[in-house]
């Protein structure tokens, strides 16, 4: 599925109801021959219907196309790391130094599985409040953040993101918006703004922060995990409403049902050494640091929440 993706097969079915192999492979100067294989793969899981030259999405095509950020999420983001798992296991190699995930697929996928699950809902939420400036935490390519200034006007915004690589991907999604005066991505490492003095140009202005399926990495060191929620508030001062959505650890006992994607999350951030948490933790937390629980709300991907927080 993410070989489609990457090959165009998504896009082109967003705009056509057929395809034509021989024209598709001349077009896109493919290897017909392991594109025919492909294709027969995704027909064995019902995704397509491929008749001599002719494919066809068959129904399960859209629910797939809804979820294809969680396989470039996966397989495009995480493929060293889950090839690496042996490895990891015996204390051969380590997350971080001998084994690394691929930080623009990540922000891709997240950005892509957010516009297909989430971006409604988000928008629901972000109606309801009054902003001038807004920042989010772990922006990827910073499509979010462009597409909700872009919505209201005179509104500004700041994306911080740790990779280099998807903040360069992330100026062209502002150029893309025509909002290069108004959004401004920046290279940042959030725990250097929360806890080793980094300060961000118009952080006092702030009036909401975000983050989406970020906050487990902040809280990774059992150090300053309880100091996170305060550290956060400290840096946005003037922030009124926090937006934190995150995946939670997947309830045990659910029946013989595992939706797309929890496994991969847990086992990933498992390899990662990187704590994940319940809903239940996550509420507590954010109680402790002094944020008021709005609402928490069902949040487009499995077992994945958005909770609606107002500074005390």
């Amino acid at each position: 599925m993410f070989a489609l993706e990457q090959l165009g097969l998504f896009a082109w079915f967003d705009e056509s109801n057929h395809l034509n192999v021989t024209e598709y492979c001349r077009l896109r100067k493919l290897d017909e021959s392991v594109f025919r294989q492909l294709l027969s793969v995704a027909e064995a899981f019902g995704q397509l219907v491929v008749t001599g030259d002719r494919v066809t999405p068959a129904p399960a095509w859209s629910e797939l196309r809804r979820k294809i950020g969680f396989f470039t999420w996966g397989v495009g983001g995480y493929h060293d790391v889950f090839a690496g798992a042996a490895a990891i296991t015996r204390g051969e190699r380590v997350f971080g130094r001998d084994v690394l995930r691929n930080e623009a697929m990540v922000a891709l996928g997240s950005a892509q599985a957010d516009m297909a699950l989430m971006r409604h809902l988000l928008d629901e939420q972000i109606a309801e409040l009054d902003f001038s400036v807004i920042a989010d935490l772990g922006s990827g390519i910073s499509e979010r953040v462009c597409r909700l200034v872009a919505s209201r006007p005179g509104a500004r915004g700041l994306g911080l993101d740790i990779s280099a690589s998807a903040t360069e991907l992330a100026a062209g999604t502002v150029e893309r918006y025509g909002l290069t005066d108004r959004v401004q991505p920046i290279c940042a490492d959030v725990l250097d703004v929360l806890f080793r003095g980094r300060r961000i140009e118009g952080a006092d202005q702030v009036d909401v922060a975000t983050s989406f399926m970020f906050l487990h990495d902040l809280l990774v060191d059992p150090s300053t995990r309880m100091d996170v929620i305060p550290a956060l508030r400290k840096a946005f001062p003037n922030a009124h409403t926090f937006l934190l959505g995150d995946t939670t650890v997947r309830p045990r006992g659910e029946g013989d049902t595992l939706p797309v994607f929890s496994s991969g999350f847990e086992l990933a951030h498992a390899l990662m050494g990187v704590p994940i948490y319940t809903r239940e933790e996550y509420e507590n937390l954010f109680r402790e640091g002094g944020l008021h629980l709005r609402r928490t709300i069902p949040f487009g991907a499995p077992h994945t929440y958005l909770f609606v927080l107002e500074a005390q």
